[in-house]
């Protein structure tokens, strides 16, 4: 529950800093980068959701990593 918390603080501190512009050149970047632009290939909406928590995880342990100077 905790790791899922700090992903969503962490997805919607990225929001704040993009101006909340989601579909804005960064999100788009980043999805397709993510996922690929071709619909058919593109993984499940599940799958998707479970992705981007991951990467709002990874935000966070990168960010704490950063902090202690590692």
């Amino acid at each position: 529950m905790k790791h899922t918390l700090d992903a969503l603080w962490q997805l919607a501190r990225l929001a704040v800093l993009s101006k909340m512009k989601l579909r804005g050149a960064y999100w788009k970047w980043r999805r397709d980068t993510a996922f690929g632009t071709n619909a058919s290939t593109m993984p499940s909406r599940a799958a998707r959701f479970k992705a981007i928590l991951e990467y709002g995880a990874w935000v966070g342990q990168m960010r704490r990593l950063a902090s202690r100077g590692d």
